[in-house]
């Protein structure tokens, strides 16, 4: 009894955690929507974008014209995406559609700089904790996650395409001004997404050549949880000994942004001349590594 409860205690805070992040995306993105974009007409990239387009140029209603299409892109993610997260991107929409028509919010800002910047930031922090929740608020995004399995470009690079036919869309019809605060907008809403799905947990690999290899092994796998691994290889070839090396172990492992601090000083207590030195990438799976949200 007790070793099938913890699991399903587990899936059901995760379940928690993840409906609230939703809930806080969706809220967000309305906010961002009602408070600045849409009373001023101005434009975001993805399904939203082409929603508020439609709504400048034919009056439509938004919150019919966001849950509509994206259900266009929700239907084949049913099936090439993955359910679960079909499903729950269709709930992330309802609650987009609903808010958006029901929530009564002032203009925030008549500034178009401002409106830019602001709106674009707050549609990308509440789009991007969508994303954590293991969702998506825009058919862009879904698009963009089967898009990438395929082709292994960015979700960035591929949501940065198609939204390039709707700022030229965007120059053509209202001028080249409204366009570029458009993509000032678009901007700032992806560079806040990326930083909240990517930046606060990116991968990096640490790597370390120390005096004392073994006790920063055994603090990286039996205090920190870390897979690593080892290289052998020599250190020395200093100016003026360059016949000088010793063999030593070459320690690589992959932590997260946020556990990287905590790490290098509980290294620095051990060795503080080790010599370490971190890559940025971009996906990594297998091992024994901290997994983030997965599509």
């Amino acid at each position: 009894m007790t070793t099938h409860s913890a699991p399903l205690k587990l899936k059901s805070l995760y379940t928690v955690k993840s409906f609230l992040l939703m809930i806080t995306g969706v809220f967000l993105a309305v906010f961002a929507l009602k408070g600045f974009m849409i009373p001023n007409g101005f434009l975001d990239g993805g399904v939203t974008g082409i929603s508020l387009l439609i709504h400048e140029l034919n009056h439509v209603n938004f919150s019919f014209l966001v849950l509509s299409i994206n259900l266009l892109f929700f239907i084949p993610a049913y099936k090439f995406v993955g359910k679960l997260f079909a499903i729950r991107s269709f709930i992330a929409i309802i609650f987009l559609s609903l808010g958006s028509f029901l929530l009564n919010i002032e203009p925030i800002t008549t500034d178009k700089l401002l409106i830019a910047i602001f709106g674009g930031c707050l549609i990308g922090l509440g789009s991007g904790l969508v994303i954590r929740s293991g969702a998506a608020v825009d058919g862009f995004e879904v698009l963009a996650v089967f898009t990438t399995r395929k082709v292994g470009f960015s979700i960035s690079e591929v949501i940065l395409f198609f939204n390039s036919l709707i700022f030229l869309t965007a120059a053509f019809k209202f001028g080249i001004e409204s366009a570029m605060y458009s993509i000032i907008t678009y901007y700032a809403a992806l560079k806040m997404s990326d930083y909240v799905v990517d930046g606060i947990e990116e991968y990096i690999a640490l790597t370390i050549i120390s005096k004392d290899p073994d006790k920063i092994k055994s603090l990286l796998v039996n205090h920190f949880g870390k897979g690593i691994t080892i290289y052998k290889g020599e250190r020395g070839y200093l100016p003026g000994e360059f016949h000088v090396k010793v063999d030593c172990d070459i320690i690589t492992t992959i932590v997260t942004r946020l556990e990287l601090l905590n790490i290098n000083d509980k290294i620095a207590k051990i060795d503080p001349t080790a010599f370490m030195y971190t890559n940025k990438i971009k996906e990594a799976k297998g091992g024994i590594i901290k997994q983030r949200v997965k599509h």
